[in-house]
């Protein structure tokens, strides 16, 4: 996708982090925005922040994890744009807790979130997508689609499944009009540590987590040029962050990595932020 001027892009958790800065980014450079998000007062200023950009811009207060409201969505958003030529599957949240400690209906929210709202964004917009002369579908999975990762067994299933289905669905539509992009961020200064559910109310670990985000993590501005960068370029997956890109090099040396490399990882990582 060389020019976004006058192309209608969908983003769900539009509200903030990398979702609110891709909206901005692509309505600089000429896009009109349909703004997804549970959140409606920060659909409210990110839609003053696009429409500075003399944008058309819609908000959507709708949950992702549900089937039906995301059913609604693409006649709601066809009604005030008139097309769709991008979707942006952006929402997401996670747990921080070991299996043992973590609740079933932790991982069925997450799912619902990280997985179902990928799959009804993908599936519900493919007829209008398949009407843009030059379409594109992304995917955010995480660099936790890449390795799995201690004490994020319910967020790594479901970036990995992100990164799984996007690759089956681009081979799918592979000889169609639409690109299917899976991008990998790293550490990005987003709410997702804020949000998180934490096992057993470790508000010490979720302290330290958040610190770490705010000080070392990428600003979620750079993240969103990465992601356009990639669409300009044609690309079907795109890494972000320095740690992402050597998680992906270890990865390719050492397909499946020891268990004790990952847990001595952990316990570093945990002393460190």
């Amino acid at each position: 996708m060389k020019n976004f001027r006058g192309r209608v892009a969908v983003v769900t958790g539009a509200a903030s982090g990398i979702g609110r800065a891709l909206s901005g980014a692509l309505a600089e450079r000429g896009c009109d925005l349909a703004l997804v998000d549970v959140k409606e007062d920060g659909l409210q200023e990110v839609l003053e922040e696009c429409k500075r950009h003399g944008r058309r811009v819609s908000v959507h207060c709708v949950d992702v994890a549900s089937r039906t409201a995301m059913g609604a969505l693409p006649a709601a958003v066809e009604s005030e744009h008139g097309a769709v030529d991008i979707v942006v599957n952006n929402a997401g949240v996670t747990v921080a807790s070991n299996l043992e400690d973590q609740d079933l209906d932790d991982f069925e929210w997450l799912m619902g979130i990280n997985v179902w709202g990928v799959v009804y964004g993908c599936k519900f917009f493919l007829p209008l997508l398949k009407r843009s002369d030059d379409a594109y579908i992304v995917n955010i999975s995480s660099m936790f689609g890449l390795v799995g990762v201690p004490g994020q067994s319910s967020y790594c299933l479901s970036k990995f499944a992100v990164r799984g289905f996007s690759e089956s669905i681009g081979a799918e539509l592979a000889e169609t009009n639409i690109r299917v992009m899976s991008v990998h961020p790293g550490g990005i200064a987003t709410n997702i540590v804020r949000d998180a559910r934490w096992a057993k109310d470790d508000l010490e670990g979720r302290s330290r987590a958040m610190r770490f985000f705010e000080q070392r993590a990428m600003p979620p501005e750079r993240a969103a040029v990465r992601i356009i960068e990639g669409m300009q370029s044609g690309a079907t997956r795109k890494l972000i962050t320095r740690e992402t890109f050597l998680t992906d090099a270890v990865k390719r040396i050492v397909p499946v990595l020891p268990p004790r490399w990952l847990a001595k990882a952990r316990k570093v990582f945990d002393r460190n932020r």
